[in-house]
């Protein structure tokens, strides 16, 4: 059944060429990620991909911030052999020779567009599933468990942060409210980034409570939460990060508990708790979150005050 941990799997173990000295070649991930990005943005509206200068503008400058520099990156490559995975396909024109483009403009000769299965394109329009498709990429093409990799994945982190400086400036000049969800849905790979960045200095454990599982095809009960809301100052640094399970993620963006200046974790007074098979919210105030074990990636305490100061319920 092609469900949504189908095709998280499929993208997940997608072919790559790959060699030691060099590593993986990027290629096919990085496609799908620009595909995701335009379908996002409301540019890909309809199951027919075009060749068109948007798609590949588009893959350029996520092959520039993550492609790997061994392999020399272009979007022909991917587009024609994605067909070899089993839910990308191409409507061939006519005058079609039956050899691989060789280039973008030998790819446009040879191609009317590409098409995904339906129910992956499905898939694609719903928020929630996009997020659970582009972590299988990321998880699975862009970060391993060394430190080296991890390195890697903070220094992306922090290249699509600084490339999201003209964001920012649509913010000060209040010109991004004339689309209030244009920058969310323009950051939606990098914060992908953001999470898996998160994720990987906390060791995929509840910064609150310390709960960690794992499942395969790179998924995880944790989340790479925003402490000062992302859809309010654009900030996916790691120091505005922390890593929260699905519960208390929830409760830290509704203000049920905050950090304070010393780490140290402030439950609300007006909770209501039945919790017969885990410690309760309100026993764990007092403690100290669980943190990085380098301390350049803690928590911003400006970050944590204005989490207090604005969204925490006393």
């Amino acid at each position: 059944m092609k469900n949504i941990a189908y095709y998280c799997k499929r993208f997940a173990e997608l072919n790559v060429s790959s060699s030691r000295k060099r590593g993986n070649a990027q290629y096919k991930p990085i496609l799908l990620l620009s595909v995701i990005d335009l379908i996002a943005r409301g540019v890909i509206t309809t199951n027919g991909i075009l060749v068109s200068d948007e798609l590949v503008q588009t893959f350029e400058r996520y092959w520039n911030v993550i492609g790997s520099p061994s392999y020399k990156g272009g979007l022909h490559y991917p587009f024609f052999h994605l067909q070899n995975e089993g839910f990308w396909y191409l409507k061939f024109k006519p005058e079609f020779n039956g050899l691989q483009p060789k280039t973008i403009n030998k790819l446009k000769e040879a191609v009317e567009y590409a098409y995904l299965d339906s129910e992956l394109f499905n898939f694609l329009q719903d928020e929630f599933c996009r997020k659970e498709l582009i972590d299988a990429l990321v998880a699975a093409f862009f970060s391993d468990n060394n430190e080296n990799d991890l390195e890697a994945i903070l220094q992306i982190n922090q290249t699509f942060q600084d490339d999201g400086v003209d964001i920012e400036k649509l913010i000060k000049t209040g010109n991004v409210e004339t689309n209030p969800r244009w920058g969310l849905k323009r950051a939606v790979i990098r914060n992908a980034f953001f999470r898996t960045a998160i994720i990987y200095i906390y060791n995929y454990r509840c910064a609150f409570c310390g709960l960690k599982v794992t499942k395969k095809v790179n998924q995880n009960i944790v989340d790479g939460a925003h402490i000062k809301p992302f859809s309010q100052f654009y900030d996916s640094r790691i120091h505005n990060g922390i890593a929260l399970c699905k519960n208390h993620h929830w409760a830290f963006d509704k203000g049920w508990f905050a950090v304070d200046e010393q780490y140290k974790i402030i439950v609300s007074n007006n909770l209501e708790e039945v919790s017969p098979h885990a410690k309760p919210m309100k026993d764990f105030d007092g403690e100290t979150i669980l943190l990085p074990n380098i301390e350049q990636h803690f928590p911003e305490v400006e970050a944590l005050q204005w989490h207090r100061q604005n969204i925490f319920q006393a």
